[in-house]
C-alpha cells in the first residue's frame, strides 16, 4: 500500500479515520474516528468498540444507578476521553473495565478530595484492569492503548471518595 505524505492542511468534509490492515487477512479495523462531535453516553452499561468511540470525547450522564463501562480490545494508539456531563456530584459508581484481566491499566488518576486532601491514586500497572470512581463529581480521565494488550491511563477525578484501581 502506498503512503501519502501531505505538505499542507488536509481537508475532509467528514471525519478522518485512522485504520489498521491485517497482513495476513487484509482486514480493516478502524482504531480512531477524528472530527466528528462527543458521544453522549446513556445512563447504562456500556460496551465501547474502536469504530464508534476512540478518538471522541465520551460523555458520561448523571447516572440513576452504578455502571460499568467496558472498553475494548487494546489497538495500539486507540484513545478514550471520558468526561462528566452532569450537573452535581454523583451516589453512584462509575466502574471502567478492560476486556479482562490480561488487558490491564498502567499510570493514575489525581483525585481532587472535596472534604479533605487530595491524592494520586495508581494503577499496579500488572493486573489492575477496574477503575471505579465512587460517588464522583467532576472529572477527565484518558485511556490510550500501549499495544494489543494494555492501556495507559491518566486523568482526575473530583469527589468526597477517592477513585480505585482493582482486579476484575
Amino acid at each position: 500500500m502506498a503512503k501519502t505524505t501531505f505538505s499542507g492542511p488536509v481537508r475532509s468534509e467528514d471525519t478522518f479515520k485512522t485504520v489498521s490492515k491485517n497482513s495476513t487477512t487484509g482486514a480493516i479495523t478502524e482504531i480512531i474516528t477524528l472530527g466528528d462531535g462527543p458521544v453522549a453516553l446513556g445512563d447504562e452499561n456500556k460496551t465501547l468498540d474502536n469504530a464508534t468511540h476512540s478518538g471522541r470525547t465520551l460523555v458520561v450522564p448523571a447516572l440513576a444507578a452504578n455502571r460499568t463501562i467496558t472498553l475494548p480490545a487494546p489497538v495500539a494508539g486507540s484513545h478514550f476521553k471520558f468526561i462528566y456531563g452532569g450537573a452535581a456530584e454523583e451516589a453512584e459508581n462509575l466502574i471502567i473495565i478492560t476486556p479482562g484481566n490480561t488487558n490491564f491499566f498502567i499510570g493514575g488518576i489525581v483525585h481532587l478530595d472535596s472534604n479533605a486532601d487530595n491524592v494520586s491514586v495508581y494503577s499496579d500497572g500488572n493486573s489492575n484492569s477496574k477503575l471505579t470512581l465512587t460517588d464522583f463529581g467532576i472529572f477527565e480521565i484518558n485511556i490510550l492503548a500501549k499495544d494489543s494488550t494494555n492501556y495507559y491511563i491518566w486523568g482526575s477525578a473530583e469527589g468526597a471518595d477517592v477513585p480505585a484501581f482493582a482486579d476484575q
